[in-house]
């Protein structure tokens, strides 16, 4: 391997911050991570500790580095690739958050979104960000702080409030506070950013009365931002690729043509549809978003989020404690014909796509006496698997293209059962690649093409390989009853909290 044709990826999630070195073939040279807990102060809210988040990443990087066996002098550029939407605020001055990061899936700004909405905001918000009101995205968290935080409007006033996504957050660090950037995929899950004339939207920065100042500079997803400071690995790295974790996966994936489509299974699960490089407004329930923006070209994509995916196997493990590993839900669910007649909605944080209620939480219906621990596991792992349906099926209405195969990656996508079953359900080919980091891989390669590892997306495009192909062994008639069952639960768990 030539000297300097690694690619360092930061990709840090929601559960856990990770670390994977690439080498110039897409080929995995090391890998890091490590835990970290979640926060919840009370129901609906989630929060994460932005200095563990911090220090998680730093563990995770120099584990992958150090199980390479590599120098910084190897390392041709970073990339960062993460969570989306969770909101950091901290002093510019000492680098200190102010309070705990609120997490993409909190709920607590709910009132607010209902503010904005009762005051005849949607349109303008649907047409300027390509997003709909929701506690999800993180202009309303930064209000939030502003307005529950006295130390982040103290600091407002002084001019030394610094709001971030966790991209930014984490680039501020490893600079030593010299970079202040977000990119434009970030940049656009704000409510604040308008993806058409992307820039910071004023309109929205003074209704919900965010100073400009506490904001960063937007960037290119593939571009030279700084340098990360040569105290963490030895010697200057620069830090070339910045995307959310969703954009990443899309570009891992190589879906680089428009119609192309992936899903990942990460905490949640997240359909991107690459539309080409123009917006497509929705009319159901989907998300307008920019895919990316490497060599001076901007990629818009659709969008359908489910919150709850790997985080309801997390459940059945951590809370539950049915479980002691993923792979044991798996061997559970497959040692059952079916669920038992037992169905699950994963709405812990409300739901996303196509219902968009906030205030929908989880449900387990049609339980019995014979219902056993193997009925229960099954049952979240089909969950998993209609809740993406349902996105799949609202993507293929709102674009008029019928999908002929799903990409899929992400943690649970490693579940045998649950490809299969997504094959099932959907009635298409579930195709899974050979690298499963496809997040990471895909910030890499918007690093890599940045410093010249790579020359073109084509190049790149010959780097994906598939590991496995599922396809639909599912009889019409039990496909559409598995579906009906699950959209009526659904419509049971809706508006729960709002009966409280």
């Amino acid at each position: 391997m030539l000297i300097g044709k690694y690619i360092l990826s930061l990709d840090q999630g929601t559960t856990s911050s990770r670390a994977v070195l690439f080498d110039a073939f897409g080929g995995i040279a090391g890998m890091g991570q490590q835990e970290f807990p979640q926060i919840y102060p009370q129901p609906g809210f989630v929060e994460h500790d932005a200095v563990q988040i911090l220090n998680t990443t730093l563990f995770a990087m120099r584990q992958a580095v150090a199980q390479a066996g590599v120098t910084a002098a190897d390392i041709a550029a970073i990339s960062v690739t993460n969570q989306r939407e969770t909101t950091v605020a901290w002093d510019a001055v000492t680098g200190i958050p102010v309070c705990n990061a609120i997490v993409w899936q909190c709920r607590r700004t709910a009132p607010e979104c209902e503010r904005l909405k009762a005051g005849g905001m949607e349109d303008y918000i649907r047409d300027a960000t390509g997003l709909l009101i929701d506690p999800y995205f993180s202009g309303t968290k930064m209000k939030w702080i502003l307005d529950h935080v006295p130390a982040a409007r103290e600091l407002a006033k002084k001019d030394r409030l610094r709001f971030g996504t966790i991209d930014t957050w984490l680039v501020f660090s490893l600079t030593e506070g010299k970079t202040f950037v977000t990119d434009v995929t970030n940049a656009s899950r704000t409510m604040l950013f308008d993806i058409r004339r992307l820039c910071w939207d004023e309109t929205m920065l003074e209704e919900l009365g965010i100073p400009r100042s506490a904001l960063p500079r937007v960037c290119e997803s593939g571009e030279i931002v700084g340098m990360c400071s040569p105290d963490l690995l030895g010697e200057e790295i620069p830090i070339a690729g910045i995307a959310g974790d969703q954009h990443a996966a899309l570009f891992g994936q190589c879906c680089f043509q428009k119609g192309m489509a992936k899903n990942t299974y990460g905490t949640g699960c997240f359909v991107l549809m690459n539309t080409g490089d123009r917006p497509v407004k929705s009319k159901n329930g989907l998300i307008t978003t920019i895919a990316w923006k490497v060599g001076g070209k901007v990629c818009y994509a659709l969008e359908g989020s489910a919150f709850n995916a790997g985080s309801a196997i997390q459940w059945l493990r951590d809370e539950l404690e049915l479980i002691k590993t993923p792979q044991e839900a798996d061997a559970l669910a497959e040692s059952v014909e079916d669920a038992g007649g037992v169905a699950f909605v994963p709405a812990f944080t409300g739901l996303g796509a196509p219902y968009w209620d906030m205030y929908a939480r989880g449900a387990l219906l049609g339980v019995t006496r014979g219902t056993k621990r193997a009925h229960l596991c099954r049952a979240v792992l089909e969950s998993i698997a209609l809740e993406s349906c349902d996105l799949v099926r609202t993507m293929e209405k709102e674009s008029g293209v019928s999908m002929a195969e799903l990409r899929v990656d992400g943690g649970a996508s490693r579940s045998r059962f649950l490809m299969q079953y997504q094959s099932d359900i959907l009635g298409v080919k579930v195709r899974r690649p050979h690298c499963l980091e496809t997040t990471a891989l895909g910030s890499a390669m918007m690093a890599g093409l940045t410093v010249g590892v790579w020359d073109s997306m084509q190049e790149l495009a010959g780097i994906w390989r598939e590991n496995a192909v599922f396809t639909p062994e599912m009889e019409s008639r039990r496909r559409e009853q598995d579906i009906a069952r699950w959209h009526e639960a659904v419509k049971r768990s809706m508006g729960w909290a709002g009966q409280q």
